[in-house]
């Protein structure tokens, strides 16, 4: 008989596509049948306030870390870019899949980039990185904060609420949406968010035959890549309230990473690069963080955050 195991998800279509390709990708490798448990996350439920002022990353995964330590599902499936720096005692990332393609995206009806909007022209997004981006290059841009679903966002530009909207490729890409792009953003434009494009499964420490499933599906590369730019955020103690970006590559053992602290309004940035040998990862990250908080990064962030750190 089939090893049943019981992958959790939340419920919108992205997050859909993810478990199933987790699914897919252990069902082929293993005797095993997959079911897909959807959970419905404190974000999913409020759609209509910024995600800073209700909480950050954490509002898409908690539920999903209820029921794995409730032994509810035995893994669950999250993208990198909303899963905090800190887990609850117990679980770990098992694994993390090789990543898409992490930049942004320009979706408009009448522009072809960010450079064609006119003036005054409003841009939707749900990020603070990338408003602070946006407006150090376009300060005459209005930025509105768009929560919702990648086909809802799209579908508000669509209808002219926005003259365009800013999203991540790799979304888009997934749900095979990726008619409706007219500019990838470089990465020198807009540094893309922590995680972004990539995959992460969680699970429990103590769950040995799940964690053994999983090994085979984690791409050594991108956890890499990951645990440098989550070494970078934990030391900037950083969430959705604050803009920070960080991208990081691996070039024949050599881990390059970028990061950034910006003001709201853009008209401060600090970016930085550093790298050295892949194995010393989470020590790069840390590295690049405090470079940036000794440049004036500090004194953005304690603006932001209302307090010293």
């Amino acid at each position: 008989m089939k090893k049943k195991i019981r992958l959790g998800t939340r419920g919108s279509q992205l997050a859909l596509w993810q478990a199933n390709f987790i699914k897919e990708s252990l069902e082929k490798l293993y005797n095993v049948e997959i079911e897909i448990v959807k959970i419905k996350t404190k974000g999913d439920k409020i759609l209509d306030v910024a995600l800073a002022k209700v909480g950050g990353k954490g509002l898409f995964v908690k539920e999903l870390e209820d029921a794995l330590l409730d032994g509810k599902i035995d893994f669950a499936v999250h993208s990198m870019k909303d899963v905090p720096v800190e887990l609850p005692s117990g679980l770990h990332i098992a694994a993390i899949t090789k990543r898409e393609d992490p930049r942004d995206v320009f979706i408009s009806k009448k522009y072809n980039s960010l450079t064609d909007l006119p003036d005054g022209a409003l841009v939707g997004t749900s990020s603070l990185r990338r408003q602070c981006q946006i407006l150090a290059l376009r300060p005459d841009l209005k930025v509105e904060v768009l929560r919702g679903n990648v086909e809802t966002r799209i579908r508000k530009m669509k209808e002219g609420v926005y003259d365009a909207v800013i999203l991540a490729y790799a979304g888009v890409k997934r749900l095979n949406l990726l008619e409706y792009v007219k500019e990838i953003i470089p990465e020198t434009i807009s540094l893309p968010a922590i995680g972004q494009g990539a995959l992460g499964v969680e699970c429990r420490v103590d769950n040995k035959e799940v964690n053994n499933l999983l090994k085979s599906i984690n791409d050594e590369e991108t956890s890499y890549c990951i645990k440098a730019e989550r070494a970078f955020l934990r030391v900037l103690q950083g969430g959705c309230q604050v803009p920070i970006g960080a991208y990081a590559k691996v070039d024949h053992r050599k881990l390059i990473i970028k990061g950034l602290v910006g003001s709201l309004n853009g008209n401060k940035i600090i970016k930085e690069t550093v790298s050295g040998d892949v194995e010393d990862c989470e020590a790069l990250g840390q590295k690049l963080a405090y470079v940036i908080l000794n440049k004036g990064g500090k004194e953005i962030l304690e603006e932001v955050y209302g307090r010293e750190i």
